[in-house]
Order: structure tokens, then sequence, then C-alpha cells
């Protein structure tokens, strides 16, 4: 893709991770209050989705008709004043482009850093059988846990005091916690975040809404805990309070932390868990997700016919006329695109001349036919550009023209149509 190209789908892709984190920061206090916290974590699925719909392809518009493109390089008298090609200038869209892939590689670098030193602080843990059907690790150290680490394979990690900071109840709860964590594949929810911060690097709301989205993993897995231990909310929440964990944003992975409000979410240990409403929130939280996802793929716009992104071939066509007369030459060429085509010729009273055309896609969905002319009536070579939507036929007359009649003079008409695919 070109430049261009590759700016027009981060645009769409910014613009519909705005509107999607705008529409979660709108409705998750209201969806926690009246559907749960557990239906309130779920609309973060909407980023993601958003994203996902915003670069999906369209069923292609036919483009509208254009007049025929006509470009005359007329050579009075047989002298021809060369115009330089232009020089090559700046592309401000490519250094943007290319600063964004830099800041999200960044990214992932530094949460790979961040998950590697994590884990190698676990090199000295040891493996405890038994406690649950998901992998437990023991750490060394008091404040490293508890927590889930990993995506695919999550590991359950408890601190060295596990067994002395908690009574028996809070030990139960502990793991309830982290189980639900497994079972929830927050993990892997965590690593798809991450990933979203990392596409969305330089957008304010990318890190704001990454630290909400955590805390409502957070809010989410408590409420699954209580909905099955529901009358130790007291032992839950000085659980919390006992938690010393040091690391609160594991990139791949959910740490139990303090930094977390605990004020916010022992709170929401008050509220009792109700069956009916847990269903309810589900199909409510889905309807929304799946209308604003709609709306989202039904607000981008559709590709015209000439979008030619998709393309790896194009078909040049090229009809030969001299001096005013009907075309007599006929040549058609499937092209890769930079590569050339090449064509020659001559008439009475034209010398030999010869030709080479290549196919580039250009802005806004249009096919830029690039050409090197030279013989002929020309004393110097020239490179004549047409850009056209596919499909669409560019006329290059090179030549003499006595008084506006092409016939009276000698002149080259070569009609160019180029096309997606072959």
């Amino acid at each position: 893709m070109t430049s261009s190209e590759w700016m027009s789908r981060l645009w769409l892709l910014q613009l519909a991770f705005t509107l999607a984190v705008m529409a979660v920061l709108l409705l998750r206090r209201p969806c926690r209050r009246w559907l749960g916290a557990e239906r309130s974590f779920q609309l973060w699925m909407l980023p993601p989705l958003a994203m996902l719909m915003s670069q999906l392809p369209h069923s292609t518009a036919h483009a509208a008709a254009s007049p025929t493109f006509v470009l005359t390089i007329a050579t009075a008298g047989g002298a021809f004043p060369v115009v330089p090609q232009a020089t090559v200038s700046f592309d401000w869209r490519t250094a943007v482009v290319a600063v964004w892939l830099i800041g999200m590689l960044a990214v992932g670098v530094l949460g790979w850093f961040v998950q590697s030193r994590y884990r190698r602080r676990l090199r000295s843990a040891t493996l405890e059988p038994g406690l649950s059907h998901w992998p437990i690790l023991v750490a060394v150290e008091p404040g490293l846990g508890p927590a889930l680490v990993g995506a695919w394979r999550p590991h359950i990690v408890l601190p060295a005091d596990f067994a002395t900071r908690y009574d028996q109840r809070e030990r139960a709860l502990i793991l309830a916690h982290e189980e639900a964590h497994a079972r929830r594949r927050d993990g892997l929810w965590s690593l798809c975040a991450i990933a979203v911060v990392a596409v969305c690097w330089p957008h304010t709301l990318a890190w704001l809404g990454w630290r909400l989205f955590r805390q409502d993993q957070e809010l989410a897995c408590d409420a699954a805990v209580m909905r099955d231990h529901h009358g130790y909310r007291r032992q839950y929440a000085q659980a919390m309070l006992k938690t010393l964990s040091e690391a609160s944003a594991l990139p791949v992975g959910c740490a139990w932390s303090p930094r977390h409000p605990l004020t916010e979410r022992i709170a929401m240990l008050k509220e009792k868990p109700s069956l009916t409403r847990h269903r309810l929130g589900g199909f409510v939280v889905a309807l929304c997700v799946s209308t604003l996802a709609g709306m989202v793929y039904a607000a981008t716009p559709v590709a015209s016919e000439g979008n030619n992104s998709p393309s790896s071939h194009y078909s040049l066509k090229m009809d030969v006329a001299y001096n005013g007369e009907a075309p007599e030459t006929h040549f058609t060429q499937c092209l890769k695109p930079g590569e050339y085509a090449t064509i020659n010729g001559s008439a009475t009273g034209i010398p030999a001349w010869s030709g080479r055309f290549m196919v580039v896609p250009a802005e806004g969905g249009q096919l830029e036919i690039q050409g090197d002319l030279s013989g002929g009536t020309l004393k110097e070579a020239v490179h004549p550009k047409v850009r056209n939507p596919s499909g669409q036929t560019a006329t290059i007359e090179v030549g003499e023209v006595h008084q506006g009649d092409a016939k009276s003079g000698r002149s080259i008409r070569i009609d160019v149509t180029a096309r997606l695919g072959c």
C-alpha cells in the first residue's frame, strides 16, 4: 500500500477506537450499576471490534464516469522544450507511518521486557501440586503474587508467605479469584488490550482505557467470585487489604494489588448477586456491542471501483493513431506494479519512435500511467504522466499541430486505459 493508503487506514482505525472508547467510558458505570460488574467489563470488547470493523472491506461502489483526460505535447516546428521531471519531494505521510510503526514496536518491546522481568523473578519458584487444577507457582519473594501470569498457558503465582499471611478461608478465596481469572481467559484479554494500546499508542485514550480496563477486569473477577462465595464478603475484603503485590500492571496477566481502587472493589462486594440480572445483562451488552460495531462498519467509507490496493497486476491497453486518423495499432499487456510495457512505430512523415509505460497506484483510488517517449518528431525524450480511475481512458498526443488541425501536422495519439487485474 502507498503511504496515503496507510494514512487513510490509520485515520479510520484511530477514529473507530476513539468513538468506541468514549462509548465504553459513558456506559461502564451505568452498566455496572444496573447489570453488574461482569457485564460492564464485557463492554471492553467494543474497541477492538470497532477497530476490526473499520478495516473490513465494503462492497465496491461504481465510480462515476469522468471525461477523457487529454495530455497534448505539441512540438511546433519540431522543436519541443523538454520539461524536466519533477524531483521526488519529502512525503510527510511516509514519515508519520514510520513513526507510528516505531512507536508500536517500542510499546511491544517494553511490554515484552516487563513480562520477561517478572518471569525471571519466578525462576526460583516452586510448583505447588494439589491446590488447583491450574498450575500454581509459589514465589520466593513475599511481594510477588497473588497473580495470574500468561495468556495461552496461564499460571497462578502465590507469594512466599501465602500460608502465613492469610488464614484458610482467605487462601481459598484468593485461589478462587485467580482461578476465575484463568477460567475467564483474562490473560488473553490482557494480551489483546496491550496489543490495542500498541496500535493506538499516540492516543491518550489508549492509556486511560488500558488503566480502566484493568480496574473493570478486577471488579468483574470479584463479582464472579462473590457469585459463588457471597457469604464470605468480609474475609474477601480482608484478603484484599493484606495483599502487598508489587506488580499491578502485568502486560499479559492479572496481579492482585492494592493499587486497584479498593474502596470501589469493597463497595461492590455489598451488592447481592442476581442470576436474572446476570443473564439479562449478557443479552443487553451483546446487543449494545453488536449495534455499535455495526454502526462503525456502516460509517466506514465505501471503497470506489478504482480502489487499487488489493490488486497485484494491472491491465494496460494502448491504441495508437497517427496524424489525426483512426487508431491503427492496438496493444494490451498485463503488468505488475512498476513493470514497463514497451511500444514503438512509425508512419508517413513521422520517423520511428518508441515508448514505454507502467501503471502505479495513486491517491484517491486512481491509477497513474507513467511513460517515456522518444524519437518521432521529438528532439528530446519526454515523460508524460496521466491519472484516471480504473477503466477510464486518457489520451496522450505528441507532435506538430498546424493551426489546431492534427491531420495537417505530424502527430502521434496514444489512448491509454489502465484497469485493475488482468
